[in-house]
């Protein structure tokens, strides 16, 4: 389980390189007008539509592996079984067994556990 944990970090981390580097690769909407007015080159890497198409279709594939990883890890991590869980769904209370206790009170103990009354049920 522990592999399964350490692999969907490393696609997280890679996914969310990858969406970062994606969105810097892309042009706001705004970049036209400033090359129309002669502030810089308005070409691209992938044409003048190629660019929107292909870059939007693999960031938005990226964002989804980042939130499916996102998602897998928080239910992993906070995975408790059914039986574990107490009546409010928090974790039982579980006294610590008294180690110091004398051993003369033992054979009281079991004496007074035999002659309690037994409860129907």
């Amino acid at each position: 389980m522990a592999i399964f944990k350490t692999l969907l970090v490393v696609l997280q981390v890679l996914s969310a390189l990858g969406v970062i580097g994606l969105v810097l690769l892309q042009h706001g909407k705004g970049a036209d007008v400033g090359a129309a007015f002669g502030s810089g080159a308005s070409g691209s890497l992938f044409g003048a539509t190629g660019s929107a198409n292909f870059l939007s279709r693999a960031t938005a594939v990226l964002a989804t592996v980042f939130f499916a990883c996102t998602l897998a890890l928080t239910l992993m991590t906070n995975y408790r079984p059914a039986a574990s869980l107490g009546v409010m769904g928090a974790a039982p209370q579980v006294a610590p067994a008294a180690a110091s206790a004398p051993a003369a009170s033992a054979p009281a103990a079991a004496a007074a556990a035999s002659a309690a009354p037994a409860v129907p049920k």
